[in-house]
């Protein structure tokens, strides 16, 4: 293998690698996976019996979505003390 194939499947890996970085910050996944965790909740809370399903999941949806706020402060501090 020469040395511009080498360099071609680096940018290649490296173009995957930030769009995989990209998707994992992006708010399209955040509201993704706090709708499904919404779902999930309202279906557990109703077959569990609890009162409100449906507003009562809102609560962890939230929560979720919250916790994405501090996790890059945390990230931040933690490469800090590596």
């Amino acid at each position: 293998m020469n040395v511009e194939q080498e360099v071609n499947i680096i940018k290649e890996r490296n173009k995957k690698v930030e769009l995989d970085k990209a998707w994992e910050t992006c708010w399209t996944r955040k509201i993704i996976i706090a709708i499904l965790t919404y779902i999930v909740i309202v279906i557990f809370f109703y077959f569990a019996g609890l009162s409100k399903p449906f507003v009562n999941s809102i609560v962890p949806a939230l929560a979720f979505v919250l916790s994405t706020f501090t996790l890059p402060f945390f990230k931040k501090m933690w490469l800090r003390n590596k």
